[in-house]
């Protein structure tokens, strides 16, 4: 029953069955009213750009099957179809098939909140009503994209992202695309009028057909009626579509990524001289491909690089943990005036509280950085057994070791070491990004360290002479090391890593070392949980997952040969905003380390490669060496 108190408020009390009687009418009533003052308010601002970014890719969608194909055009669909954009007068098809593509490019713009999008779309949905209300006399094909810039009028706040970094690259990549998808449309368009196509026209016949539609001429393909028009200018659309929207972006003026600047690089140095042994990568941040923003008060720095529109920074900001704060509110009003996708790759779990507590993002466990103690390293004991029986054999095969300071490096010898990492690289790109510093023997990273391995032979000596691997650390503040590169010739006897390492640490005392930071294993608390003793069954599918996939990301060798030096571990996070994002992170973070690269196809590499000398050798942590993988 219901019970009314002070008025109007209702409270409704269950009966004696103990059921609970419905929703009071007054407030029903109350609720209702809600809802109507709600639909005529109109959305809410901050889900207008997704509303019409959506709306423009269903219009896209629709306009292009409206174009290709004659059945879906005289279909009861066709009625909808007909007050979008696009369907105008005798050239429906065409344009129409120009009106989706063109909303189907705008679309993701204006769900990234850009700008240039929205004057875009703008532009285009007063167009295509005019020339509804024009050639059709359609009352209603042009009160929909009018409603549609209403929206986009009134919310014009919401639309406010500055353009991402471009180059004349992107042009090259929209001709290849677009022409791709323009050639698959065009066969599409060709085909879909088999009733009145004269004769029985092969693929061959067909493709040519369409790739002189693009250009404006006729092909060999022949139709009864007028589809031979609507095939025509559909076809010139798509080619007309591809010159335009490629001239476009070929003679819009560059907006470059950005680059670490002479002044921005020493006031970074000058960080990392107060602060840089709190975080072992630190020093990375002097990569000269990141962008950087200080903190108001210019005591902290967040570094960082966009790829794919995603902010991407890598490890802990730099300078000061109470400046910190200032720092990552400039990275996050940086990465909201682009609107591109924040994200932290590889930060401690000092950096990830810190990061979750003053931007409300979420941070998942990454994997964990080996990080070894020089004090407490021997090659004694079980535990060190096989590592000390590999150095052993080697050092008997006749390889001897060298660990200096790069400023103790001549310049000769340091030109052969940069030579030589290059040639012996694995992958046709440098990979690294969050733990790769990216270059050789700067003379600005004069406290870098490198560990070679000699092998003196009475045959005529190699290329690079007796040089047969080579280790790069970095500085991690006064008194610290983390490992950049491993390299080595595929002529050298296994072992030449672990070789290395252990001459690495052995000398380290001398340089005034104290830790040593190895390679990064992902997803290493995972593989180590699985393989215990009473794993659950979904720890063991996960760790079988990670086994799987470490036949092409090396997960499961790099986590077993940093495990070897018994060091402790250190745990790193991604912090990111939502988990729908991560998938996109992912991809970027790829691309960032070199795994997903744009290049030509392996012959033409080779041709490529043969015709011009070898670039300079930059560094990566933790790329996989064929020794890693089996040893």
């Amino acid at each position: 029953m219901s019970v009314t108190l002070d008025g109007d408020k209702s409270v409704s009390v269950p009966d004696r069955a103990g059921r609970s009687p419905g929703i009071p009418p007054i407030r029903l009533t109350r609720r209702l009213l809600h809802g109507i003052q709600r639909l005529f308010r109109g959305p809410r601002p901050a889900s207008v750009p997704a509303l019409v970014g959506t709306a423009c890719t269903l219009i896209g969608l629709i306009d292009i099957a409206a174009g290709v194909f004659p059945r879906f055009r005289h279909s009861r669909m066709h009625s909808f179809a007909e007050v979008l954009p696009g369907a105008l007068g005798p050239f429906a098809a065409a344009l129409s098939l120009s009106a989706g593509v063109l909303l189907l490019l705008l679309a993701h713009g204006l769900k990234r909140r850009k700008r240039r999008a929205w004057r875009a779309a703008v532009f285009l949905l007063p167009v295509g009503a005019v020339a509804q209300f024009g050639y059709r006399h359609s009352l209603l094909g042009a009160v929909l994209p009018v409603a549609l810039l209403a929206l986009l009028l009134r919310h014009r706040g919401e639309f406010a992202a500055l353009p991402d970094p471009r180059s004349r690259w992107k042009a090259l990549a929209n001709f290849v695309l677009m022409g791709a998808g323009s050639i698959g449309l065009g066969l599409i368009i060709v085909s879909a009028h088999p009733h009145r196509t004269i004769g029985s026209p092969g693929l061959t016949d067909r493709l040519e057909h369409v790739l002189y539609g693009l250009f404006g001429f006729t092909g060999p393909v022949s139709y009864s009626g007028s589809v031979a028009g609507t095939v025509g200018y559909s076809l010139g659309a798509l080619g007309l579509l591809t010159a335009l929207t490629t001239s476009y972006l070929a003679f819009r003026p560059e907006h470059p990524a950005a680059r670490l600047t002479e002044e921005d690089e020493r006031r970074l140095r000058a960080l990392l001289a107060l602060h840089g042994g709190r975080d072992s990568l630190g020093h990375f941040a002097l990569r000269r491909d990141k962008g950087v923003v200080f903190s108001p008060s210019g005591k902290a720095a967040v570094c960082y690089r966009v790829i794919s529109g995603v902010m991407l920074a890598s490890g802990d900001p730099i300078g000061d943990v109470e400046a910190w704060p200032g720092a990552i509110e400039r990275f996050m009003d940086e990465a909201k005036a682009h609107s591109w996708t924040p994200a932290v790759m590889g930060c401690s779990e000092t950096g990830g509280q810190v990061w979750t507590r003053e931007t409300g993002l979420d941070a998942l466990e990454l994997g964990d950085e080996a990080v070894v103690d020089v004090p407490d390293f021997s090659l004694h004991g079980r535990a060190m057994r096989n590592v000390r029986q590999m150095v052993k054999r080697i050092e008997r095969a006749g390889y001897e070791t060298r660990v200096r300071r790069v400023r103790d490096l001549s310049d000769g010898e340091l030109e052969r070491i940069r030579r030589a990492a290059a040639d012996w690289r694995g992958t046709s790109t440098e990979r690294g990004f969050s733990m790769a510093l990216g270059r050789i023997g700067d003379p600005a990273d004069g406290d870098s360290v490198i560990a070679t391995a000699h092998k003196p032979s009475e045959d005529a000596p190699g290329p690079y002479g007796d040089l047969k691997a080579v280790l790069h650390f970095v500085p991690w503040g006064a008194h610290g090391m983390s490992l950049d590169l491993m390299r080595r010739d595929r002529s050298a006897d296994p072992g030449m890593n672990e070789l290395l390492i252990v001459a690495a640490l052995r000398a380290a005392s001398g340089l005034g070392v104290e830790r040593v930071s190895l390679n990064f294993a992902m997803f290493r608390s995972a593989l180590a949980r699985g393989e215990r003793l009473g794993a659950g069954p979904v720890l063991r599918g996960w760790r079988g997952l990670l086994v799987f996939l470490s036949r092409w990301f090396q997960i499961e060798s790099l986590y077993r040969f940093n495990a070897k030096f018994q060091p402790r571990w250190e745990p790193r996070y991604v912090v990111f905003r939502s988990t729908g994002e991560l998938p996109r992170i992912g991809f970027a973070a790829m691309q960032a380390e070199g795994f997903v690269t744009m290049s030509l196809p392996r012959p033409l590499r080779r041709l490529a490669r043969g015709r011009r000398p070898r670039p300079c050798a930059h560094g990566v942590r933790a790329t996989a060496d064929r020794e890693v993988r089996t040893a």
